[in-house]
């Protein structure tokens, strides 16, 4: 109730942290709290409800996945739902908080895109003609925790940004949480460009591989006999085709030459 007390107008940061904290504590904690910040959400006095989402969105920030889990179900969407639509509370819900009931929704879709019934519920919305249009999300709303990252993921690596990003999602400065959202974004950025580079070289290895493999099949049965004309061509084109992917092999190499990691695979 602290944490959402509508007679205070400003956020009160150590009680939601303290709401956070006995989430993570109770076994219980990530499928009862929806429930109760559902009913916060919903409730008639503008401030109560914002602070409800205050609540919420921090949570998604730092109650892991079993919270996560929970509000993607359509048991708790639906709530959510309930503020914006005129059939329920909608008639009456102030524009500023389902404003921010959108906001959420939408931003849910962005950093949750695996959750199939965030976006089958946001999609519902625009196709009632209850949200008009995609809202633009504020620089200081920070992403939640990116999804669960292979081994050696940057996040886990470069400890020095990793220092700088809990130092800067601890603070309630808006300053702050600008840049702690600017340095989650380049370091997403960072993993999927490694990813990229991963998955360009195992294609091309097993690419190269696959053609050896055939070719060096081709000219066990040359030993034995003359090579059809399709045959003769499709060695042709094997050859061509593993000479084109000769210097990307090279730059590959190098690229991976002082990670260890990347040379094991």
């Amino acid at each position: 109730d602290k944490a959402t007390d509508p007679s205070i107008p400003e956020e009160n940061w150590e009680c939601i942290q303290r709401f956070c904290d006995q989430v993570n504590a109770d076994i219980e904690g990530p499928s009862l709290a929806p429930r109760l910040l559902a009913h916060k959400i919903q409730s008639p006095q503008e401030m109560e409800a914002l602070h409800a989402l205050t609540v919420l969105e921090t949570c998604v920030n730092n109650c892991g996945e079993r919270f996560h889990n929970e509000i993607a179900k359509f048991r708790f969407l639906n709530e959510l739902i309930k503020v914006l639509s005129p059939k329920y509370y909608g008639t009456w819900s102030s524009d500023k908080v389902k404003s921010r009931v959108t906001e959420v929704m939408f931003s849910w879709t962005v950093w949750f895109p695996q959750e199939v019934k965030i976006r089958d519920a946001y999609q519902m919305l625009k196709k009632q003609g209850i949200v008009k249009e995609d809202p633009k999300l504020p620089e200081d709303k920070i992403l939640p925790p990116p999804s669960p990252r292979p081994q050696n993921s940057i996040f886990d690596t470069d400890e020095e940004k990793s220092k700088l990003l809990a130092r800067l999602l601890k603070s309630n400065h808006s300053e702050d949480l600008q840049a702690a959202n600017r340095l989650i974004k380049s370091m997403i950025k960072e993993e999927q460009e490694k990813s990229a580079k991963v998955s360009r070289r195992v294609n091309t290895i097993s690419e190269v591989s696959e053609n050896v493999k055939r070719m060096d099949e081709l000219l066990e049965n040359y030993k034995r006999q003359e090579l059809s004309k399709s045959d003769q061509e499709t060695l042709q084109t094997l050859f061509q085709r593993c000479e084109k992917l000769r210097p990307l092999l090279f730059r590959l190499a190098s690229e991976t030459v002082d990670d260890d990691e990347a040379l094991g695979k």
